[in-house]
């Protein structure tokens, strides 16, 4: 089983409800297990500034998926909660996005591991390093902590907590 983490978002409908049918889902593949879910993060658009406020998470766990497999989980699930893909950064039901892979590094067109915006973004360090402090990434030649590397992002002031989540009780059978 390979630890990994990934970043959910949604801005469009009842976004809370897309954040929960993502998490339901992802635990249904087999082989994926989810053992920690950040708290739930209001935030401003990043990219194209001019559309709703997203509601943001992280989560992780381990999984006998290969990268690819995990992307393919991810996409399927994004396609099932009717994801367009119309315009870059644009409004979206639900968007999941591969942070870590285990200690892996891949730069290749469809996929990047780590995410290699994630360093940039409050909304991802801010829940990331809730769930997993002290989790190590790579960053160029060196091995850094979620929280090393949430100390570095500039603009922190976009990224409210919206409420404490029981992850529990909105997912029924979550472990934390």
């Amino acid at each position: 089983m390979v630890p990994y983490y990934i970043s959910l978002g949604s801005n469009v409908g009842e976004r809370f409800y897309f954040l929960q049918q993502a998490l339901e889902s992802l635990q249904k593949f087999d082989g994926v297990e989810v053992n920690a879910i950040s708290n739930v993060y209001e935030t401003d658009p990043v990219g194209l500034v001019d559309q709703p406020s997203f509601l943001n998470c992280v989560a992780g766990g381990k999984t006998r998926l290969s990268a690819d497999e995990l992307l393919a989980a991810a996409l399927r699930i994004e396609q099932e909660l009717g994801r367009v893909r119309e315009i870059r950064w644009g409004p979206r039901t639900i968007d999941i996005d591969i942070l870590t892979y285990g200690l892996e590094r891949r730069d290749e067109e469809h996929l990047q591991i780590p995410h290699p915006r994630m360093r940039e973004r409050a909304f991802v360090m801010i829940p990331f390093a809730e769930i997993a402090p002290t989790q190590l990434i790579a960053v160029g030649n060196e091995l850094k902590t979620t929280v090393e590397m949430l100390e570095n992002v500039n603009d922190k002031s976009g990224v409210r907590k919206w409420k404490d989540i029981n992850w529990e009780t909105e997912l029924g059978h979550f472990e934390n």
